[in-house]
């Protein structure tokens, strides 16, 4: 693990078919409070390692109006404005009540006016990737969609993306905007979303992939995973996250975190090359675990 830090090891991909990023992200959500909720506990720490992600290559971030709430987005714009080089994707489609609580809100008034309120945040005039962060189930989805391509027409975004959604429901929301992006929980062991990393292969659709670390009873001792990971000289999550990234070109992991050196750990995965074989290995002990 001697090799300089830098996400561009990953590879890039063009979002949109239009903005080429580094394909190992960033996830903005762990640098707000516990449970995702208020100021992070070292700000100071919280904006250091911010300001650290251009400096190793990651020029893709991923944050969300939520995630605080707001408190994400106004660090990002403290400790990045106005965002040279990067591209910075924002979410909404959620309500928070507390730590840990989540409610999906899909009114397309709401999310147009948070939409607007995201643009003041981050102090852009145009958001480059804007997410629907769940579809309600109490709203009309093609309601939800047409608001989503209101926001395109209107200029408010300029692309735009899904979250926690299955193929179908990217079919649907193709025939009323272009789907730029997906991001849905996916790692080594847990893979529910197969069909829709498929999907957003074959389309050319950014598949963003959310915990993407995890590993499970793989991490266990004398496990291949642990075999690996000390092959390479690597830590357990590096050799995950670089799983993740072997397995399909157009796969985005946003790992997050608080603290710069965890940081550094996760973009010295760019930088490792796992080997077919080992691959398989990994690809077959997940299957063979879940």
């Amino acid at each position: 693990m001697t090799s300089p830090l830098n996400a561009a090891a990953s590879g890039t991909f063009k979002v949109g078919g239009e903005i080429e990023i580094n394909r190992l992200g960033f996830g903005a959500m762990r640098v707000t409070g516990e449970g995702i909720w208020g100021p992070p506990a070292d700000h100071a720490e919280a904006i250091r390692t911010l300001k650290r992600l251009p400096e190793v290559g990651v020029n893709f971030i991923d944050t969300a109006n939520s995630y605080g709430p707001d408190i994400s987005e106004q660090l990002l714009r403290e400790a990045l404005h106005p965002y040279p080089g990067l591209l910075i994707a924002t979410k909404g489609g959620l309500t928070r009540e507390g730590p840990n609580r989540w409610t999906p809100k899909g009114d397309p008034a709401y999310l147009i006016d948070e939409a607007k309120k995201s643009l003041k945040k981050l102090g852009v005039e145009q958001i480059a990737l804007w997410q629907l962060h769940r579809i309600d189930p109490k709203v009309p989805r093609a309601e939800q969609f047409g608001a989503v391509k209101q926001m395109l027409d209107e200029g408010i975004i300029a692309h735009a993306g899904l979250s926690e959604v299955s193929v179908a429901e990217i079919e649907a929301a193709s025939a009323v905007f272009p789907v730029a992006t997906v991001q849905n929980r996916y790692n080594l062991v847990d893979r529910g979303s197969e069909d829709v990393l498929d999907y957003c292969e074959r389309e050319s659709i950014g598949f963003i992939p959310w915990a993407p670390l995890a590993s499970g009873n793989l991490a266990r001792p004398g496990s291949v995973l642990d075999d690996v990971a000390k092959a390479l000289g690597a830590t357990h999550s590096q050799v995950a996250l670089a799983w993740v990234l072997k397995r399909s070109p157009v796969m985005l992991p946003i790992p997050g975190t608080s603290k710069v050196s965890h940081l550094e750990d996760n973009v010295a995965a760019a930088s490792i090359s796992l080997s077919d074989d080992a691959f398989a290995a990994l690809d077959a002990a997940a299957r063979r675990a879940s």
